[in-house]
């Protein structure tokens, strides 16, 4: 009953004493029909997915893992002799040996399983992993269903392909391969994995009980699982079987196995959490969701979001982002003295790199994760009717940069900035002077007797914050102090077209209704409400709008990377500064010098007079500018400061519910912005700005 094949395996002779006909008929056959040598050889490994790490600026400080199975390939160096000992004890003791088959374990095997024995696989190591590696191979359902089956015409194949491999890889590779390919239960897929999940070490330093049972568990990883009532005993006894192998073959003494064979299984895993929601801190969430947010965006990572996101948890990435350690700490620091996470209302801050666009730290009283029940019921009576629940104290929805349902929030006067810019511009000087009164009836339509209109007109009419500013004031000590029918007839002046053109060319952007009064230059030219920030926007463009002056007037895309690494090492040239000039050179600097007007600051061009948070400057004590905003009836309280190095933008609002009746403390927001900037100056050396013309 025996069957000589002789060449069968490209130019191995196989005796008649080798293979028992009824073993190897369907062999035969296959090879019969397709000729063996004819056969594929050549075994294309595709990649594996792999973990994607997100870290701070500081390339150490890991802010979030993303990926579909956690896996992270690693070198053969960076795994124990311990575990390259204890998988061949478990899977295939003539590893060395062979040349990728084992025919006789083959024949052995066959005759075991057809007299009704327990049923023997017989694949060696490169077996298997070619097995592995064809499946993730596969490019449809079918196809690896087809890697896995278990029959003679897959066999064949799969022996054709292992030979190849022992000619192209050397025992080592194969090993790495095998060991990076492996999935080992509870998430963990390959070694590295493995060793972090059950252990929380890398392979490189796996015992020998640690190998052994990470072994065990690859021919079954859920019969295996140590963590389950029915998998411990059985891991257990599998973890000794390996041990006493691995005495048997000369990997270890007696005494070593029987060492091992006491160090008790742990019951429990350490699977590294996945996604924004899973951040080591979760005040990093907000970062980690608006990095996300941009990496969807982005076309270099695929065609569509389902190619990037797939980039992004498959691809291995190591990305350095430019969250800056210190300046997010001070930040959620400052915000946490001042505001509880349970209060319905939000302080939200996001702080910018001038002259690169680099976010470096976002973060509000609220934490970044799921509600898990804590939450109350929404402060909007509408969507506290409709069942909806409020934002906090835990939130995943982008409160500060906008996106999803968040449009964004009134500023108030911070948007007064925009107009001075396009005043400057068009030929106007900082000293260029309008006399005000306590209100202005202006030249913009609005509906005849309401709220905005001066009374009996169809005007808007605009109002200062208190009846004693009145007078005649510059850029200086309009900006410083806020006056309100200073800018308005300065818009009136300039045209509100281009007060709206500047800000868009300072990065605002625009949703919902507001695109719609500033769809074209005639609608915008009769926003006479544009300049007192009345349109939504987030504290992270209005940073990076101020951060545009400090940039001497380069505009550049707000971006969360620092540097981004392929899985090879190689750098990818995507999340770079990419500025362009908004204004020239001597506006960014005039408006800049008023600017220093509301935080304290001395101008040096002209005279302040007067600022809206002096104790900015005291606090700070570095150059700094910016601006208060408030809108009306206090419902948004917002304050902007900036250095040479740092932008930092405050609101605090009400995201569930802009209508709301509280009042916005500048009390609150302002120790927060102005105190989270100082912090992060402290100890960096003082840096004067520039001058127009320098």
């Amino acid at each position: 009953m025996l069957l000589i094949l002789c060449g069968l395996l490209t130019g191995v002779v196989v005796s008649a004493a080798s293979f028992p006909a009824f073993a190897l008929g369907g062999l035969v056959a296959k090879a019969g029909a397709q000729e063996f040598s004819s056969l594929p050889s050549t075994l294309v490994q595709q990649s594996t997915p792999q973990v994607t790490r997100v870290f701070a600026n500081d390339g150490k400080t890991q802010i979030a893992v993303l990926y579909d199975e956690f896996r992270s390939d690693v070198p053969i160096s960076q795994i124990s002799v311990n575990m390259q000992n204890a998988i061949v004890a478990a899977e295939d003791h003539k590893f060395y040996e062979h040349n990728g088959v084992d025919l006789k374990g083959i024949a052995r095997a066959a005759v075991n399983n057809n007299n009704g024995g327990s049923k023997q696989g017989a694949s060696t190591l490169t077996m298997q992993y070619v097995r592995m590696a064809q499946a993730y191979g596969a490019k449809t359902p079918q196809e690896a269903i087809d890697a896995t089956r278990d029959s003679p015409e897959r066999k064949v194949t799969e022996i054709k392909y292992a030979l190849q491999v022992e000619k192209d890889l050397d025992k080592k590779q194969i090993l790495e391969r095998y060991l990076n390919l492996a999935p080992f239960g509870n998430g963990a897929y390959g070694v590295y994995a493995g060793s972090r999940v059950y252990f929380k070490k890398s392979p490189k330093d796996l015992t020998i009980a640690e190998a052994a049972l990470l072994a065990g568990m690859v021919k079954a990883p859920t019969a295996f699982d140590p963590t389950t009532p029915t998998g411990y005993p059985q891991a257990l006894a599998r973890r000794n079987y390996i041990i006493d192998n691995m005495v048997s073959l000369g990997q270890i003494t007696k005494a070593q196995g029987d060492q091992a064979k006491k160090v008790k299984l742990g019951r429990t895993t350490n699977r590294p959490g996945n996604g924004c929601t899973s951040v080591a801190k979760n005040n990093w969430g907000f970062f980690c969701d608006y990095f996300y947010r941009w990496w969807m965006g982005q076309s270099a990572f695929g065609d569509n979001s389902y190619e990037r996101e797939r980039q992004l948890k498959t691809g291995g990435y190591r990305i350095v982002t430019s969250l800056d350690i210190k300046a997010q700490t001070a930040a959620r620091s400052e915000i946490s003295k001042k505001i509880k996470d349970k209060n319905k209302n939000a302080v939200l801050i996001a702080a910018v790199e001038p002259g690169s666009g680099r976010v470096k730290a976002l973060a509000a009283n609220r934490s970044y994760k799921l509600d898990d029940g804590t939450n109350p019921p929404s402060s909007n009576p509408q969507a506290r009717k409709a069942g909806a629940r409020a934002t906090y104290p835990n939130t995943t929805n982008p409160i500060i940069t906008g996106g999803g349902d968040i449009s964004g929030y009134q500023a108030g006067s911070v948007f007064k900035m925009f107009t001075m810019v396009a005043a400057l511009e068009n030929g106007l000087e900082l000293s260029h002077s309008i006399t005000s009164d306590y209100f202005y009836k202006s030249g913009y339509p609005v509906a005849r007797n309401s709220p905005a209109a001066c009374p009996g007109t169809s005007f808007y009419c605009p109002q200062n914050a208190s009846k004693n500013e009145k007078g005649t004031f510059n850029m200086w000590t309009g900006f410083g102090k806020s006056v309100n029918t200073y800018f308005v007839p300065l818009q009136e002046q300039v045209g509100a077209e281009k007060v709206v053109d500047v800000s868009k060319r300072f990065g605002l952007q625009y949703r919902g209704g507001d695109r719609d009064l500033i769809a074209t230059p005639e609608a915008a030219h009769q926003f006479g409400a544009f300049t007192l920030g009345v349109t939504a926007s987030t504290p992270l463009e209005i940073a990076n709008a101020y951060a545009t002056l400090a940039g001497d007037g380069m505009y550049c895309a707000p971006t969360p990377i620092k540097q981004i690494y392929a899985a090879n090492g190689s750098k990818v040239n995507a999340g770079q500064p990419a500025c362009k000039r908004a204004t020239s050179a001597d506006v960014a600097r005039k408006a800049l010098d008023a600017a220093r007007c509301p935080v304290g600051d001395h101008a040096q061009l002209g005279n302040c007079a007067g600022a809206t948070e002096a104790n900015a400057y005291r606090t700070i004590g570095h150059p700094i500018f910016g601006k208060t905003g408030t809108t009306d009836n206090d419902k948004t309280a917002s304050l902007v400061v900036g250095s040479r190095n740092l932008v930092v933008a405050g609101y605090m609002v009400n995201p569930d519910w802009a209508n709301h009746t509280d009042r916005m403390p500048h009390s609150i927001v302002n120790p927060v912005v102005y105190r989270t900037l100082a912090d992060y100056m402290d100890g960096q050396e003082q840096v004067e700005f520039k001058k127009p013309g320098e």
